[in-house]
């Protein structure tokens, strides 16, 4: 058991060493189609917003709007 434990530390090790040194590649900015995921997504939100503001707006006027209809009895 210690001996798997140690050959395993030892892999990890290892194999984990060109990860290290790799070094800061996330500096770069990301690019275009970074740009272009994160964009898509931001339409995709506005694109929801906008029937939920209309529905809002006709829910809230449904509940405080006057009622125009007269009841009559014959």
């Amino acid at each position: 058991m210690k001996n798997t434990l140690r050959n395993t530390l030892i892999a990890l090790i290892t194999f984990s060493s060109s990860a290290f040194a790799a070094g800061n590649s996330s500096a770069s900015g990301g690019g275009l189609l970074l740009s272009l995921f994160i964009g898509f997504f931001a339409l995709i939100i506005v694109c929801q917003l906008v029937p939920a503001t209309i529905m809002l707006v006709g829910i809230l006027k449904g509940l405080f709007g006057r009622d125009t209809k007269e009841v009559t009895t014959h």
